[in-house]
């Protein structure tokens, strides 16, 4: 709890993946890569719960095994076509039913494993502070202008957003561009309940490139994991 609000934290985990088959349980730096998601969840101090929503068996027990509550989630909800905006509010509406009460939900997806419990707790900290509609994890993109995002014509290249002229454009020029990283999407429950993730008022919590990767393919997971052993080989020198 912060600022007398309530925090749910939901950690979708489906049993397919294309990219990275059986991908959420895939051994990531010595223990399945969901494992990074819950510990971070369980390590936040000011999350007041969480849950992972799995129609997996697999899955369903190895988050056990971390002491982490399962939710199953039906069929429907189990497929590529699934959205994670409609599996996190079954599980706030199962959370609902069982009569707890939350303020904001969180969508920790386990493809961000450099998430920290610390980037949990900043996210939960600006909503409580802002009381925002929504605080989204993001980085800063490097080496962008809008103007060198293209699109092919029949193999002929075409602006975008607006003429780069007749050189490339500086990646200093123009204004800092940010994306969103995946990490945590935090959503006032109100909101999320009439099917928006953002709202009106939506904040950003910036977080460094290192900690911002997106597992989707296994170049990804192959870049995290030595940006991992990378930070680890740091923090043993530093002590």
């Amino acid at each position: 709890m912060y600022k007398n609000k309530r925090f749910f934290g939901v950690i979708p985990a489906r049993g397919g993946s294309k990219g990275i088959p059986r991908k959420n349980i895939k051994n990531f730096a010595g223990k399945p890569l969901i494992s990074w998601t819950i510990e971070a969840a369980a390590q936040s101090s000011l999350l007041d719960g969480f849950v992972v929503s799995t129609e997996d068996e697999e899955i369903a027990h190895i988050s056990r095994s971390l002491n982490a509550t399962v939710l199953h989630r039906p069929d429907e909800l189990a497929i590529d076509e699934a959205r994670g905006i409609d599996v996190a509010i079954h599980a706030l509406k199962d959370a609902i039913l069982k009569g707890e009460q939350y303020d904001y939900c969180l969508i920790l997806q386990p493809t961000s494993p450099m998430r920290t419990a610390d980037d949990i707790n900043a996210c939960i900290t600006k909503a409580g502070d802002t009381c925002a509609d929504s605080v989204m994890s993001m980085y800063e993109v490097s080496d962008m202008a809008p103007e060198k995002l293209k699109r092919l014509d029949d193999d002929k290249i075409l602006p975008l957003i607006g003429s780069e002229g007749a050189t490339t454009s500086d990646r200093k020029a123009g204004i800092k561009i940010y994306k969103r990283n995946c990490a945590v999407y935090l959503t006032k429950t109100e909101v999320l309940l009439r099917g928006e993730l953002f709202g009106e008022d939506s904040r950003a919590y910036v977080m460094p490139a290192d900690r911002s990767i997106d597992i989707n393919d296994q170049v990804d997971f192959d870049f995290a994991e030595f940006l991992l052993a990378k930070q680890t080989e740091q923090q043993k020198e530093v002590v």
